[in-house]
């Protein structure tokens, strides 16, 4: 799409040029003309009197829909090896409540093989419907057969709304899909809602590094697609009285098709302490550890937490990418979070900030962490730490 100025239309006035806010329009032998600066935000359309400036619609565009047709709230439930992943629990829990806010359904869509009885306990957690496919090649996650399947069964079932989680599964083959069935996507959402007067779906997300929450419409397309990250939005309880139906469908048809690559195995992480996304306590460090982040993994250890990092560390290589916490890397909800030598930039609390609790070890008394720490200790984290390490073996009878 481009905005478009109709040179026989323009006047010359001039209210367009004042109206941007980006500098995109140039006057050029008393004419309007837009210039590569364009972020086709609009504005000169409608400020423009003589109706002049138009946007051009591309030939890939979308076409209209009716927005009547499309009804559900859908959760894409993704797994590991036939183990549904905890993410999914919590899209449950907020689709839930979009459905019941807009009297619509709530469905789970399961791609797997072989982990029917898993499928049906999406029921339990506030399912009505849980739709699973089951394919021998479905059973590890590849792009290809996921995107193909899933479009087309939107296609096909047209939902007003699919979520599915921020994690490198969702990341990485949910853009497809929305591409393939033509609208939008809102990426990395922490906050969902229901405008009360469009009942449009409300996709709340960080932008510009984290300093501001920008909240996203889809008005005109559907369904509305977001993925959401993990550990920001409460779980969905169990319940056993809650009812639904669960439809089987074997044999993914046209998605053998879309292969593409072959899985050929399927090769655990390896990992000396607990997985970071489901850890109760986390023990992070920062560029102030340095590379002796034998102290972090040992409190983590000792604590039987998960050890994190800071993108700084990442980026010097002193920890894998794994472990990053913040807006770039994993965001994480645990009930304890240490944070050892690590400054407070927007882009890690952007990751951590909905600890229940936070400690922070720093020298800096004016670090920002400070400003969001349920607990300070200002001072050498190099001393510090060992001290708390000795105090938890002690209340443990541990030499």
């Amino acid at each position: 799409m481009a905005v478009i100025v109709n040179k026989d239309k323009c006047n010359g006035c001039e209210i367009c040029v004042d109206s941007c806010l980006y500098a995109a329009i140039d006057m050029v032998d008393g004419k309007a003309w837009i210039n590569e600066k364009c972020t086709i935000c609009l504005v000169c359309i409608e400020e423009c009197p003589v109706e002049a400036i138009f946007q051009e619609e591309s030939e890939n565009a979308a076409p209209e829909i009716r927005k009547d047709e499309y009804s559900g709230v859908w959760v894409f439930a993704e797994h590991r090896q036939g183990k549904l992943s905890s993410v999914v629990l919590e899209l449950l829990g907020a689709g839930r409540k979009l459905a019941d806010e807009t009297g619509q359904s709530l469905s789970a869509v399961v791609l797997g093989y072989d982990m029917e009885d898993a499928a049906g306990e999406l029921i339990l957690y506030g399912a009505d419907e849980v739709i699973y496919f089951d394919d021998p090649l479905l059973a590890a996650f590849n792009d290809g057969p996921y995107a193909a399947v899933l479009s087309d069964l939107i296609l096909e079932r047209k939902p007003a709304m699919v979520l599915a989680g921020a994690t490198f599964m969702g990341r990485s083959f949910i853009p497809t899909v929305a591409s393939r069935v033509k609208t939008g996507l809102t990426a990395d959402c922490t906050a969902l809602s229901i405008d009360p007067q469009t009942g449009d779906l409300l996709q709340t997300r960080p932008a510009f590094g984290g300093n501001i929450m920008a909240t996203i419409v889809c008005p005109n397309h559907r369904p509305q697609m977001a993925t959401v990250r993990h550990k920001v939005l409460v779980p969905a309880a169990r319940n056993p009285e809650h009812q639904g139906k669960l439809h089987v469908i074997r044999g993914m048809d046209g998605g053998k098709a879309h292969q593409g690559a072959e899985v050929i195995e399927v090769v655990p992480e390896v990992m000396d302490t607990v997985n970071l996304a489901e850890a109760d306590i986390i023990v992070s460090g920062g560029r102030g550890v340095g590379e002796a982040f034998g102290i972090i993994e040992e409190l983590a250890l000792v604590l039987g937490g998960a050890v994190g990092a800071s993108r700084a560390v990442v980026d010097a290589e002193w920890m894998p990418y794994s472990h990053q916490v913040g807006q770039t890397g994993k965001t994480v909800q645990p009930t304890i979070y240490f944070a050892c030598g690590i400054s407070g930039a927007v882009q890690h609390l952007a990751g951590m900030q909905s600890s229940d609790i936070i400690i922070a070890i720093n020298k800096d008394p004016d670090a920002p962490i400070f400003d969001v720490a349920t607990y300070g200790l200002v001072g050498d984290l190099f001393e510090i730490i060992p001290e708390i390490i000795r105090a938890v073996k002690a209340t443990r009878g541990e030499a």
